[in-house]
């Protein structure tokens, strides 16, 4: 029991836990193939310490960074187009839709998800201020209440009937949603469409 709790505790605290010396580590340990990409973008395209925020920032959402090779390339093509560290891993995780799709799939097999309606995606990508590196979310606190409130009736719905659903968000918004998510039900994953692997099953089971 304290083992499991550990592991809990451990999984919920990894983005912490990785130190810039690990991450150093994880790419000094690829093979001779990965090291030429590492060279092109360290230190030019993007530091150690940006490569580290990315795996971080993976890690704070429940996802396996073992695939270094799949996230440095992804990294790497976000590079040419921002520089933008959350920018920069929702790219990677596009890279990542295969991986992220089994870790949701359920033991029916088949993902079930809870969609974003228009109505909620329309009011989200309104309430983006900014633009590139600078757009953030400002949304008016009443809405936002009203957001937490159906998304937790939605899910609660859910776990009655003994699912685990994720819900389901276009690119844009994703990183916007899971930002308010991950302060009422930080263990509900958030995924775009472009995570969706396009070999996966999926169901819905609601709609926030």
């Amino acid at each position: 029991m304290v083992t499991t709790h550990l592991t809990e505790v451990i999984k919920d605290n990894m983005a912490e836990l990785l130190f810039y010396a690990e991450t150093q580590k994880l790419l000094d340990d690829l093979d001779k193939e990965q090291q030429k990409l590492i060279a092109d973008m360290i230190p030019n395209q993007i530091s150690v310490g940006g490569v580290q925020q990315v795996l971080q920032n993976l890690l704070a959402e429940r996802i396996s960074v073992r695939d270094l090779p799949t996230i440095l390339e992804g990294i790497s093509e976000a590079c040419g187009h921002t520089r933008n560290v959350a920018m920069i891993t929702e790219h990677v995780r596009t890279h990542l839709a295969r991986q992220i799709s089994d870790m949701n799939t359920n033991d029916q097999g088949f993902i079930p998800l809870i969609t974003l309606s228009p109505e909620w995606e329309q009011a989200f990508a309104e309430a983006l201020t900014g633009t590139g590196e600078e757009r953030q979310l400002s949304m008016a606190p009443s809405k936002l209440q009203e957001f937490i409130a159906a998304v937790r009736n939605a899910f609660e719905r859910q776990a009655m009937l003994g699912e685990t659903p994720v819900l389901l968000t276009s690119p844009m918004v994703r990183p916007y949603v899971r930002s308010i998510i991950e302060r009422f039900r930080p263990m509900t994953m958030v995924m775009s469409q472009n995570e969706v692997f396009a070999k996966a099953r999926i169901k819905t089971v609601g709609q926030v």
